[in-house]
């Protein structure tokens, strides 16, 4: 492996050619038209998520009309496939020429920023030549996603290395797994279960889900009837996104007002269209009644209620309990239950990851991310010239795409304007007094995931410009209207 010193210099460089990557990329390219920037992907091809995730079923939990880009119309079904998705991105890239910006098979391996030069050196792992270079950038657009595509978190239980059977983490499916005619055990109950359930039942004997807490469900039909109305109409498709964005976002603002207003209602009517789709007197409580609120951890969308036409089948099955151990042949629930399986699944969720746990150093002092304060959930104190795309939980991710796609583009123009190499994120007098607190309060939302990683995070603060809210409403009319000289921001 040879190192070589820097050779290229871009203006802006993004890190991941996924959904958040390929979508900025767009937003540079129309907005800073004079910008030279590249694109580092660690993959052999663009898709980030959509291309990793190789289990069978493999689909959106969000709506495509806002997972979608606000700028290319989506054509098909609400909820789509990852294949589906990847030729979507793919035809961004095509009709905006994104693909002569982006590099394959670079991996970012550390990051130094230098006040002097008032730039970072990036150390880029070229995988197919298996040598690293450097190159330098002005700013550095982090999209590399928010947990390791490595490898998913799956807990240590007593007995598992007596098991005979195989298990598998939905994020590193085997190509060769073959489950028909086996007994299937998927542990966990989020959205990964609820697609790939349905997905492997009809194949298998027979599979059971095995959840220590149910997950709030929301059935619905795979269709917009509002799209299907106006394109009979033979309405313009742009037209068309933007009328049903706008619909699906308004009926989101509503429901997720009512989580928090009237829980019980929104429980009974999320209980509701689950029955509908199981078999008569099938117990809700306790396999699919949640301890917490709705929305406080994510809904999973369950298009046409394929999900629970398998439990009515009885080819699936839920059991509400926690393992007490494996055994050679599958787990004994601290019930009771016996539960045997050729083939156990761990859809217990992954690792945080704090901008790809990439290291990064400040004038060569190490940076301790849990060290800064986020402003507006995407900036961090102290660290100059640097944006993570973090997006949404109850609302598209890639709404916050758009959103930030905006803001870094009109803040690169603000700093053009008053002829600034720097800007740094930092704290003003009026917030030394400031509460300092987690990245996100767990009252709002509190996922396994982030929970386990909390301490891991840069920190968040009590006045708006220091939180990640985590409200796409409250953002889409904030974000485009922030005063970038309010002495958040430090220019030099």
């Amino acid at each position: 492996m040879v190192t070589h010193v820097a050779s290229e210099h871009f203006d802006v460089l993004i890190v991941g050619a996924g959904i958040s990557g390929v979508g900025s990329a767009y937003h540079l390219l129309n907005q800073r038209p004079g910008a030279t920037f590249a694109i580092f992907e660690s993959y052999e091809t663009f898709g980030g998520t959509w291309h990793m995730h190789r289990y069978p079923g493999v689909r959106s939990d969000s709506d495509l009309y806002t997972f979608g880009y606000r700028f290319k119309p989506w054509t098909g079904t609400p909820i789509a496939t990852a294949a589906e998705i990847r030729k979507y991105m793919e035809a961004v890239i095509e009709e905006n020429d994104l693909a002569r910006h982006i590099r394959y098979r670079h991996r970012v391996e550390g990051a130094s920023w230098s006040t002097a030069a008032a730039r970072w050196t990036v150390t880029v792992r070229d995988l197919a030549a298996d040598t690293t270079f450097e190159v330098t950038a002005g700013f550095l657009w982090m999209c590399q996603g928010y947990y390791k595509h490595s490898r998913g978190f799956t807990p240590e239980w007593p007995g598992m290395d007596s098991y005979r059977g195989t298990v598998v983490h939905p994020q590193t499916w085997p190509e060769d797994l073959d489950y028909h005619g086996k007994r299937v055990l998927v542990i966990g109950s989020g959205a990964t279960s609820a697609t790939l359930v349905p997905a492997m039942a009809p194949d298998c004997e027979h599979i059971t889900v095995l959840q220590r807490s149910p997950t709030y469900f929301a059935v619905g039909r795979n269709v917009n009837d509002v799209a299907d109305m106006l394109r009979l109409l033979e309405i313009d498709e742009t037209w068309i996104h933007e009328i049903v964005r706008r619909k699906i976002l308004f009926d989101q603002k509503m429901i997720t007002d009512m989580c928090v207003t009237h829980p019980d209602l929104v429980k009974e009517q999320l209980f509701e269209g689950i029955k509908a789709h199981l078999p008569e007197g099938y117990p809700i409580d306790p396999h699919f009644t949640p301890s917490y609120r709705p929305w406080q951890q994510r809904i999973a969308f369950v298009p046409d209620g394929d999900l629970f036409e398998g439990i009515k089948s009885g080819k699936a099955e839920m059991v509400t309990d926690e393992i007490e151990s494996f055994t050679e042949t599958g787990v004994v629930t601290k019930g009771g239950t016996v539960i045997d399986a050729d083939i156990v699944i761990t859809a217990t969720g992954f690792h945080l990851s704090i901008l790809g746990d990439i290291p990064f150093d400040l004038d060569g002092e190490p940076l301790d991310w849990a060290s800064t304060v986020t402003y507006r959930g995407m900036m961090f104190t102290g660290v100059p010239n640097l944006a993570w795309v973090f997006g949404y939980f109850r609302a598209s991710w890639t709404l916050r795409v758009d959103l930030m796609g905006d803001f870094i583009c009109r803040l690169l123009a603000h700093m053009d304007d008053k002829n600034a190499r720097t800007v740094v994120p930092q704290l003003r007098p009026e917030d030394a007094d400031m509460t300092i607190r987690e990245w996100i309060d767990p009252e709002n939302f509190n996922p396994n995931y982030l929970l386990r990683s909390q301490h891991l995070m840069p920190r968040s603060g009590t006045k708006p410009e220091w939180q990640h809210t985590q409200d796409y409403w409250v953002e889409k009319r904030e974000l485009p209207e922030a005063d970038l000289d309010d002495g958040c921001l430090a220019y030099s």
